[in-house]
């Protein structure tokens, strides 16, 4: 016979895998420490296994444990989607929408479209993801997506919006140390700014560019916000979007003829959520804003 075992035992459990302690965990839930130790005594009762270990750093947990992270966490998602999409189907536009867009489109984009959107309908409340992964729609990780590819899920309704040039960008003051190059190759010479680990987008997005490599880079770091800081700061040469870089005077694009990489952005959404009144506001606030937002740029 299947056992049910009650969702708060492995919420519970969540909290202490992402807090390390019970008394972390049950201020996170709003409980006392002895209720959190006997829900995490409970659900190791009915899976039968154990845990988690005590030690003097904390809890740790077990092979087991770690093993059914990753299952509670989709379990934490959908749930919490379920919340989302049930209170988001009355008449007014009010109640929570999850938005996942990159780090560099979450913070130098979204900010003034979604502070325009708060002002229009301040029961509105926004929960924005920024990732370069690919958060799952279908599975409602999240209610809406900024992309730079193109859905693939028929079950998708998704918008474009604008391409997105990207260039070779550096500080005018690191050029006036380095000098200018005049040409692909004299990249050699410079302090290259790229990433760590590379992605199939990232070989996709390079593919022509063979100096555009890990081994050559100066400066690695796979958060594209850091690596525009170390742009901004002057670290060395790296590729940035156009229309941000155009905010910073000092920025000065490097061999535009020569590396011009463009990507279309999308907003997406599942197409159950059309009729959701919150979703459907704050889809069509992205389309027009960033729609606005990337036409000053080239």
């Amino acid at each position: 016979m299947t056992r049910t075992t009650d969702w708060d035992l492995y919420r519970c459990f969540l909290a202490v895998l992402q807090e390390g302690s019970l008394s972390a965990a049950a201020r996170a839930l709003g409980l006392t420490q002895p209720t959190t130790g006997r829900q995490i005594a409970a659900l190791e009762a009915q899976l039968g296994v154990v845990l988690f270990t005590r030690s003097q750093s904390g809890l740790t947990p077990t092979d087991a444990a770690l093993a059914l992270r990753g299952h509670v966490e989709a379990m934490h998602n959908i749930a919490a989607s379920v919340e989302r999409v049930a209170g988001g189907f009355g008449q007014a536009v009010s109640g929570s929408v999850r938005i996942s867009a990159s780090e560099v489109v979450g913070t130098e984009w979204l900010p003034p479209i979604l502070a325009a959107l708060r002002r229009d309908h301040p029961a509105l409340e926004i929960e924005l993801v920024l990732s370069n992964r690919v958060q799952d729609l279908v599975q409602r990780e999240v209610d809406i997506a900024v992309r730079m590819l193109p859905p693939q899920q028929d079950v998708l309704l998704a918008t474009r919006v604008a391409a997105v040039h990207l260039g070779l960008y550096a500080r005018s003051d690191y050029l006036a140390r380095r000098g200018l190059p005049a040409q692909i190759a004299d990249l050699a010479q410079h302090d290259l700014i790229g990433f760590d680990v590379e992605t199939p987008f990232l070989r996709a997005a390079r593919a022509g560019y063979p100096i555009w490599a890990r081994e050559n880079f100066a400066l690695r770091c796979d958060s594209d916000l850091a690596q525009l800081a170390l742009i901004r700061a002057g670290a060395g040469v790296g590729i940035c979007q156009v229309g941000v870089a155009r905010r910073d005077a000092q920025l000065v694009r490097l061999l535009p003829e020569a590396l011009d990489i463009q990507l279309d952005t999308w907003v997406a959404m599942h197409a159950d959520l059309r009729n959701s009144p919150r979703c459907r506001v704050t889809f069509d606030a992205l389309v027009s804003g960033l729609r606005a937002a990337l036409a000053m740029a080239p």
